[in-house]
């Protein structure tokens, strides 16, 4: 039987985007190194308010952001002086380290008058990693593992699982997949994870028989083998990994350690991280900060 049933709650970015938020959750804050799960959409909003669902550049540190469409398109734009559209099916791997600051917007030419509807992961850094250099990658989703079998479809977003391993490169032993199950199709978890979980992105699910529907992730121990099952088409996303120890999370900050948080947010008042060279006339202040952060006065 599951260890747990997380149901989604329901939070609104602003412009009328709301999402699926599922981790943190008070009973389970990570799932091996996966710290954040948002689900958003599926959205559907006129040319005139889509650009009110506009993310503007904010920071992150200590993590791996992880962007992935099923619909529409969102341009990324981050402090490297990255500009990367991105689209359904590709990888968009943002690791902050030490420090980045990006925004996400609907200002693609393929996005106007498009629904849309993505994924947004966290990935925490193991603690030997927390101050790397920042760095973006993107993949394709034609270079991404895909596997189908009795009529059920897989791409591996991210690690080792069903004895294929993805490209995008990782920091920590994990697993990542998009699922499609078909009418009467079944699929396991990958063995060998201490911890694994299930995402219901569409559809329903039955596990031990338990249905799961839309908005619920299932978490499973070391070493139970679960079988997911699907009556009707169903979206899935499977994850899970090694765990890497406790964390602490505030707003988009995450660190194995407290004070490492309270000198990111010093950082982001200060302007001492920089905002996208190429979007940086907003950007979204600490939650209790209502005005521009000074910039630092460059040294002559």
């Amino acid at each position: 039987m599951p260890e747990l049933v997380i149901d989604a709650r329901s939070a609104d970015l602003g412009g009328g985007f709301t999402v699926k938020r599922i981790l943190p959750f008070r009973q389970r804050r990570m799932v091996g190194p996966f710290i954040f799960l948002d689900h958003a959409g599926p959205l559907s909003l006129p040319p005139e308010r889509l650009r009110k669902a506009d993310v503007r550049p904010h920071p992150h540190i200590g993590l791996s952001t992880v962007s992935y469409l099923f619909e529409g398109a969102i341009t990324h734009r981050d402090s490297l002086g990255v500009e990367q559209v991105i689209q359904p099916g590709a990888v968009n791997w943002m690791t902050a380290g030490r420090g980045i600051s990006h925004s996400e917007r609907f200002d693609a030419p393929d996005s106007a008058g498009q629904g849309c509807e993505l994924i947004q992961s966290w990935v925490a850094l193991p603690a030997g990693d927390e101050e790397c250099a920042p760095a973006f990658d993107h993949y394709a989703a034609e270079r991404l593992p895909m596997m189908e079998e009795g009529g059920a479809w897989a791409r591996l977003i991210a690690g080792s699982a069903f004895g294929a391993t993805s490209p995008v490169e990782t920091r920590s032993p994990l697993f990542y997949l998009h699922v499609i199950l078909g009418p009467g199709a079944r699929i396991d978890l990958p063995q060998g994870y201490a911890e694994r979980a299930a995402y219901v992105a569409d559809g329903s699910v039955e596990v031990d028989g338990r249905a799961c529907s839309a908005g619920q992730m299932i978490v499973f121990g070391p070493t139970e083998q679960p079988l997911l099952s699907a009556s009707a088409p169903a979206t899935v996303m499977l994850l899970g990994g090694e765990p890497l120890g406790e964390r602490f999370i505030w707003w988009n900050f995450v660190s194995s350690r407290k004070e490492r948080i309270e000198q990111a947010k010093a950082d982001w008042k200060a302007g001492r991280i920089d905002l996208p060279p190429n979007d940086n006339a907003e950007f979204i202040p600490l939650p209790e900060e209502r005005t521009r952060p000074a910039r630092p006065e460059p040294l002559s």
